[in-house]
């Protein structure tokens, strides 16, 4: 059996999170807990300093997605949030909808909400690979349709949408296309604009590499969403109403300035690093790793693998053996950690047929190592042979 080296854990549990950030993430959140205020919230050089580190993530946040203005990017805690306010913030009773079986919870769950509230949901079939026929979107368009929401790359088999061509069918039909990229932003270029993005959600603690409780989506000039939460803004004091204005008309409450300001340090890190080295790195790792187990005996990997450019994700079943038992035995005998389950997906198994099973995700970052590559192969071999 393979021996832990130093004991050290292997984490290929990325998608999740991302565990190893750069060094300026961290130094940047320490230098906030020491010294920042409440931005917004006064004129003395503690709350002044904090609403400057805000602002430049902003502008940082709104040139990587090639956005209009910086005040078109709002600040929330995750991808969870900003999908629930683009949600509930844009649809009525009476809209129908379009999503499709790649999604997360984070966009199902408050699509289930609003149905019952009279919204019209129609959700696009994925095929057995987890793949979405692009002629769909466009042929469930109703008079009606108010919005797509769909994945610009799942979490579960890696696939990537044809974001641009979502976004072409949607403003050809005079609809809203809204975005979860949660699994690809600070991996894969994205560009608002061209890709007729109308709203963006993203969270900060995965490819964009800051803390967690970060998060923010963009929203379109033009493009009216209602808050779902009000209150204090730091302007517009004696209004009853909360202010109209972007981006403080979605942004009620206290930011997370400390760790807004670890996720300026992140994205001056993918900055000098280069976006682009950063994902041809992680597809590096992920497509070693399928070659080392997509011929094993007994293991199962789902997903389209015919393109290079995916997010880096492998998942599979060893046998018949419960996802989260492969899991447990590859963190508790190897050391790696990975994530078993549903991923918080579930229509995706019901279209590959793991409702049951769930699946085993590996999933990559730039910080993992070839070495650790081949361990993780070599854990899935013994494993296999049971």
């Amino acid at each position: 059996m393979m021996e832990q080296k130093e004991n050290r854990m292997i984490y290929l549990d990325n998608a999740a999170t991302t565990l190893r950030k750069p060094e300026a993430v961290a130094r940047a959140v320490t230098e906030a807990l020491c010294s920042m205020g409440n931005a917004g919230r006064g004129g003395h050089e503690a709350t002044l300093g904090a609403s400057r580190v805000i602002f430049d993530t902003r502008q940082k946040l709104a040139k990587l997605f090639h956005g209009e203005s910086p005040k078109q990017i709002v600040f929330t805690a995750n991808s969870t949030e900003s999908l629930n306010m683009a949600v509930k913030g844009i649809l009525s009773p009476g809209d129908h909808v379009i999503t499709t079986q790649l999604e997360h919870n984070s966009v199902l769950r408050p699509l289930y909400e609003m149905e019952k509230q009279g919204v019209e949901l129609t959700i696009l079939p994925a095929n057995r690979e987890g793949c979405l026929r692009m002629e769909d979107f466009g042929q469930a368009v109703r008079a009606n349709t108010k919005a797509v929401f769909c994945t610009h790359g799942s979490n579960v088999t890696g696939n990537l949408v044809d974001i641009h061509g979502v976004g072409e069918t949607a403003r050809r039909h005079g609809i809203l296309f809204c975005v979860d990229a949660s699994q690809t932003a600070g991996v894969f270029p994205i560009d608002v604009q061209e890709m007729k993005i109308d709203i963006l959600c993203f969270t900060g603690h995965k490819g964009l590499l800051g803390p967690q409780g970060t998060g923010g989506m963009y929203v379109g000039k033009g493009v009216t969403v209602r808050p779902l939460k009000t209150g204090g803004s730091g302007v517009l004091t004696y209004e009853r109403e909360h202010p109209s204005r972007m981006p403080a008309a979605l942004e009620a409450g206290t930011l997370n300035g400390h760790g807004l300001a670890g996720l300026n340090g992140a994205l001056d890190y993918i900055k000098e690093t280069g976006i682009h080295k950063i994902r041809e790195k992680e597809l590096d790792l992920m497509w070693q790793f399928y070659e080392g187990v997509r011929q094993i005996p007994g293991v199962k990997i789902y997903g389209d693998f015919r393109r290079r450019q995916r997010c880096p994700v492998v998942s599979l079943n060893i046998r018949d053996y419960d996802s989260s038992v492969v899991s447990d035995e590859l963190f508790v005998t190897y050391g790696i950690a990975t994530r078993p389950g549903a991923h918080c997906a579930p229509l995706m198994h019901q279209a590959l047929g793991t409702v049951a099973q769930g699946a085993v995700r590996f999933s990559f970052s730039h910080y993992n190592t070839e070495e650790e590559v081949d361990m993780a192969v070599g854990a899935v071999k013994e494993i296999a042979r049971g």
